[in-house]
């Protein structure tokens, strides 16, 4: 690949593909006594199974960038339309790997967390169910499509919500409340549309639920997410701590920003001005950001000047927002290619940083664990690849002056504390989530009451005044999380947890810090979460107390 404004990847025969997943079952069925013709088999399913990945993540960027082109709408269609029908061909493989009886020989190859992995995909999966997960797919891009189409006028101009959002920590209070006022007036407008589609979402998430034979989505859920080593009770206790113990800390934090103004409650308006003098700013235009971070990276470690030299080489970086472009940031991985992506919608904020810096996390993870031997490790699950992406927004902290100058260090404490202030948020997106598919016949009245009363526990403090609507209920309709991966959002909070651990150790010894960030991220999603967390000296989120040995030296930094 020369540039990936310029790469393409066409889309497979079906019924080739097909045929050829049948070859290789046939195959691996044949030579089940023989331990090496097995793992070559392995190998060439390994092979296949990153080149359909490679045409998937490639269709999916292509639709994300223009949300409007006729061509990556098709080419989106017809991925949506064939993925469960190339789901469906290659379950039979991992049920036999499953019961290989060289079974125990395989994990000592090629490790037992795959064979993990395939266990809840086999359960998450039915030939049944198919028809059901296209309708899914269709309705969660029905919620892309018009969050990303949006084009709401602002000073008589028209802008995307992302361009607004930038607009939510500026100095000057007056354009702040006109960007929220337009900002969630657009969502008022358009909650009946957003409500109707995640009516169907619930349905047809529930449907799939029972059909399965889970007592509800939420178990799905979690087999979906391939969470290997925790239950949804654990995951209530990691939320019931940060009730007690995070959400004082952060009231403490908003009284004092209230008592900015005056000691009234503090308005959401204000919230994101954290900083008496002022939110810093991302500064440069977008190119000389890249070479900031350029330097920043060959500063840091060989292998992430490297990483993301080739990044840059080959064009793998959209960055800036636009019109009909999806909004947010992710990144994503061309397996064929052994590099990573990264979107993202910089609108001048020090979000770009943060976004820029997590993203980036992500990128050098899958780039360092690009040779695992199986494409299951590659990417670790998600709670997993959210420690590499949070812990390097910290881990690039002494660079900051290079996107800062001299605001570096206001920045720098602000951003401690929007990361502790997010614990809070990311429970409450979990717990209603929970809600929502233990309750799967509730309407949506009942959804924007649910969601206010876990804001009333979760984020006490808040105040939307007469802000259009959020009083009713409907800030969850922004989390497009919630939309097209349910129950992501705690990953998080899990992963946030840790990746305050690094902080910490970043401030007392960054060298054996970074050593331990780097050897995590070649290690990739050869282990289950907690393993993969204590094999880089972290204190699993699970684990009691874990929160204090963050949250003391956090109060000390922020001067509690």
């Amino acid at each position: 690949m020369h540039s990936f404004s310029t790469y393409q990847v066409p889309t497979p025969d079906l019924p080739a593909t097909i045929a050829t997943y049948a070859s290789l079952l046939q195959r691996m069925t044949e030579c089940s006594d023989n331990l090496d013709a097995t793992c070559e088999a392995i190998e060439a399913w390994d092979a296949l199974r990153r080149r359909l990945a490679t045409w998937q993540t490639t269709t999916f960027i292509r639709f994300e960038q223009n949300l409007q082109d006729a061509e990556a709408k098709a080419n989106k269609a017809a991925l949506d339309e064939m993925w469960p029908s190339i789901t469906e061909a290659e379950m039979p493989i991992k049920r036999l790997l499953l019961t290989h009886p060289l079974r125990a020989a395989l994990e000592a190859r090629f490790g037992s967390q795959a064979f993990a992995l395939w266990a809840l995909d086999d359960a998450a999966f039915a030939p049944s169910i198919m028809e059901d997960l296209v309708r899914e797919t269709k309705l969660s891009n029905a919620y892309s499509e018009l969050v990303g189409a949006a084009a709401v006028d602002f000073d008589g101009t028209p802008h995307t919500l992302s361009q607004l959002y930038g607009k939510f920590d500026l100095d000057d209070r007056e354009v702040r409340e006109r960007a929220h006022r337009a900002y969630w007036g657009w969502y008022a407008e358009h909650g009946d549309a957003i409500d109707t589609i995640f009516d169907e979402l619930v349905e047809v998430r529930d449907g799939i639920a029972k059909k399965l034979g889970c007592r509800d989505f939420v178990e799905l859920g979690y087999r979906r997410m391939q969470r290997v080593d925790y239950t949804r009770e654990d995951v209530a206790r990691v939320r019931e701590a940060v009730v007690r113990d995070v959400v004082p800390l952060v009231a403490a934090v908003r009284k004092a920003q209230a008592d900015r103004y005056g000691g009234a409650p503090l308005s959401f308006i204000d919230e994101a001005v954290l900083d008496p003098l002022g939110e810093p700013r991302t500064r440069g235009t977008t190119g000389e950001k890249l070479d900031a971070a350029s330097a920043m990276f060959e500063g840091m470690h060989p292998s992430m000047g490297q990483f993301f030299a080739e990044m840059r080489a080959h064009d793998l970086l959209d960055l800036d927002a636009r019109a009909n472009k999806s909004g947010g940031g992710f990144c994503d991985f061309l397996y064929d290619e052994r590099l990573p992506f990264i979107f993202a919608n910089f609108n001048g904020s020090k979000a770009d940083t943060v976004v820029f810096t997590h993203e980036a996390g992500h990128a050098y993870q899958m780039w360092s664990s690009a040779g695992q031997p199986l494409k299951d490790y590659v990417l670790a699950t998600y709670e997993s690849c959210e420690i590499h992406s949070m812990a390097l927004e910290f881990l690039t902290w002494p660079h900051m002056e290079k996107f800062f100058g001299e605001d570096a260090e206001r920045f720098r404490r602000g951003h401690l504390f929007e990361r502790i202030a997010f614990l809070p948020y990311g429970c409450a997106v979990d717990a209603f989530q929970h809600w929502v598919y233990e309750n799967p016949n509730a309407t949506p009245a009942e959804r924007r009451s649910q969601w206010r009363a876990l804001e009333a526990t979760y984020l006490p403090w808040r105040d939307y005044g007469d802000l259009p609507h959020l009083p009713a209920g409907g800030l969850w309709h922004r989390q497009a999380h919630v939309f097209a991966v349910p129950f992501y959002y705690i990953d998080y909070v899990l992963a946030g947890i840790c990746a305050l651990q690094f902080w910490v150790r970043g401030s007392e010894d960054p060298e054996a810090a970074l050593t331990d960030y780097v050897a995590l991220c070649e290690r990739g999603g050869s282990l289950p979460f907690q393993a993969l967390a204590r094999s880089a000296g972290l204190t699993s989120p699970f684990d009691p107390g874990c929160l204090d040995g963050v949250l003391t030296p956090a109060r000390q930094a922020l001067g509690l």
